[in-house]
């Protein structure tokens, strides 16, 4: 562990939306590092056809009330970014799929490349 970027984790939820981890900087002997700034990142999950997709995003934000203001803004611009990645990523698989050539992929005769079968001149 880096001894110089430990924080302390504690968690916030309403049991309904999501959840808001508050990040505070600590140093190594446990005491609240002033000179980092407390960090809040949010969580929530979408459902899917495929099951939950858990997103996370930071909140830019002093304090927690302000953190909460932030949650429904911050989710749904998180979950838009997300959605687009995926729609992304299933472009990219898409369009990497291999189709074979008219012969349909066959391979040459085992005679042709043994050379058997040919009449040299």
């Amino acid at each position: 562990m880096d001894a110089t970027q430990i924080y302390r984790e504690e968690t916030f939820t309403d049991r309904k939306v999501g959840t808001i981890r508050r990040l505070t900087p600590t140093a190594a002997d446990g005491s609240v590092d002033s000179a980092r700034a407390v960090i809040y990142v949010g969580q929530a999950q979408v459902m899917t056809p495929m099951g939950a997709l858990p997103i996370s995003f930071e909140l830019e934000a002093p304090s927690l009330d302000v953190a909460i203001e932030k949650f429904g803004a911050a989710a749904e611009q998180a979950v838009h970014q997300t959605m687009q990645e995926l729609q992304e990523m299933r472009r990219e698989q898409a369009s990497s799929l291999v189709i074979p050539d008219g012969a349909g992929g066959a391979l040459p005769n085992s005679s042709d490349l043994l050379g058997r079968g040919r009449t040299r001149r």
